[in-house]
């Protein structure tokens, strides 16, 4: 009743040197949970690209042409670049421009179909969690917005409540935009409050549905934890949703380069064990992640989570670190490789100062952070 839904077409795709996103982070997740031995054949499903039409449910056909053409012609002409944000250095151009994105909403959207049909009642699709994407535009490193074509089809297809729950470090701007207003459907995003796209400011209610948890640079586990227990969980088990979309991005691990959340992936799988555990047919999708280690590791270790493991203990076999040895990661944190982020799934638990909420030196965030990589460099792995 679960399933892994992936494609070969990540392997080797990137976004081009220099961005945040030319990375490996989908085929390290699947070979972590096949050398681990928690992804056999038979609960794994290759996905193809979507087709413009099956795009078209939340995308305009001008877009998706725009789309098609860039890759194929890897340019586009400026006045279509101009509106539909299509060749910047945030979307740029690259060779699986169409293919790749199209595939992760292919598998989004036969995940949907899945969960309305009773063939699985939880799927995985680590590709998935662009949530940044616009009808006719791209946005934020998003060229398809496959969350919107999931919820789009469980919307249109069925009567039942939908709720998305997304806690990337960064805003779903695409989604609450178009799914907010929805009679039934309700959102909820926990993210960092200040970090780009700088909207689902507290009290954002968008079109009426939406509920937003912005949390401050150094919020950690603690603070995750509370506002899932005390703000999310209650609200969503009064509303009794029939489907749940998780965005589970993990950019907000503290050694994400791209936010400054702190949370170990401790309490990341906490949070999406608090939903599994809710027994509620579910797409859990991935997201935001720009550090490959420590997102090949969250993402193996949710797929654990979804068919019964424990990643909280889980070392890594010979062949996990082999395939974590052999990522390239082009930043300052992938200089030195630490032991910790190849030896085990688990990250090394750093105590957590409490109070950071609301820190009376606005300079208390830098001067803990300093500390505890300090104590991360003494602290045997």
């Amino acid at each position: 009743m679960t399933v892994f839904l992936g494609s070969d077409i990540f392997r080797g795709s990137g976004y081009g040197s220099g961005h945040p996103l030319n990375i490996p982070r989908i085929w390290p997740v699947i070979d972590i949970c096949r050398a681990q031995g928690w992804l056999p054949d038979k609960d794994f499903e290759a996905v193809t690209p979507a087709t413009a039409e099956e795009l078209e449910c939340f995308h305009t056909r001008a877009y998706i042409d725009a789309l098609l053409d860039a890759e194929k012609n890897q340019a586009l002409d400026e006045i279509r670049s101009k509106r539909h944000k299509i060749g910047t250095h945030s979307n740029p151009i690259y060779p699986e421009l169409y293919r790749r994105p199209a595939t992760a909403a292919k598998a989004s959207l036969t995940a949907a179909h899945y969960l309305i049909s009773g063939i699985h009642t939880s799927v995985f699709n680590p590709s998935g969690g662009t949530h940044h994407g616009f009808p006719d535009a791209a946005n934020g490193f998003c060229f398809v917005n496959d969350p919107a074509i999931a919820l789009t089809t469980l919307y249109k297809n069925t009567s039942k409540k939908i709720a998305y729950i997304d806690i990337d470090a960064h805003h779903p701007d695409g989604v609450q935009d178009h799914f907010s207003h929805l009679k039934r459907m309700i959102l909820f995003s926990i993210h960092e409050e200040d970090r780009w796209p700088r909207t689902g400011r507290k009290g954002d209610i968008g079109g009426g549905n939406a509920h937003n948890y912005p949390l401050p640079r150094g919020a950690n586990d603690a603070d995750l934890n509370d506002t899932l227990t005390l703000n999310i969980l209650p609200r969503l088990l009064d509303y009794a949703p029939d489907f749940i979309v998780l965005q589970a991005g993990a950019d907000g691990l503290e050694e994400d380069p791209q936010s400054g959340l702190c949370y170990s992936n401790h309490g990341y799988w906490s949070a999406v064990s608090a939903f599994l555990d809710l027994k509620i047919p579910i797409l859990v999708l991935g997201g935001g992640g720009y550090n490959p280690f420590t997102t090949a590791r969250a993402w193996a270790g949710v797929w654990g989570l979804m068919i019964g493991q424990n990643p909280h203990t889980t070392e890594c076999v010979p062949a996990s670190r082999s395939v974590l040895e052999s990522l390239h990661f082009p930043h300052r944190l992938g200089k030195n490789i630490p032991e910790r982020w190849v030896s085990r799934l688990y990250d090394w638990y750093i105590p957590r100062e409490a109070n950071l909420l609301t820190p009376k030196d606005p300079t208390i965030y830098e001067k803990i952070l300093f500390k505890r990589k300090l104590e991360m460099r003494e602290k045997p792995c």
